[in-house]
């Protein structure tokens, strides 16, 4: 059987968006191949507002939840992998 997180995590955002709802995900900035803004984390984290309004181009793949956003101003990839 295939891991069950992205389907949960595709779930929940599905949820979240039908009830008008802000999805955000917390992500452990130690972890090998995340790609975030570096200057927004703190203690190891960072939290990531995913609605369709902030975000361009959003994958929420088997493998990794991938997107473009500005952060300041300033446009980014963001990369972080489904461990």
């Amino acid at each position: 059987m295939s891991p069950s997180r992205s389907y949960l995590l595709r779930g929940l955002y599905e949820w979240l968006v039908d009830n008008q709802c802000t999805p955000h995900i917390v992500v452990d900035t130690t972890f090998k191949g995340v790609i975030v803004p570096e200057q927004f984390v703190s203690d190891g984290q960072i939290v990531l507002n995913i609605n369709e309004t902030a975000v361009q181009n959003l994958s929420l793949s088997e493998h990794a939840v991938s997107f473009s956003a500005r952060f300041g101003g300033v446009p980014m990839n963001v990369f972080v992998p489904m461990v």
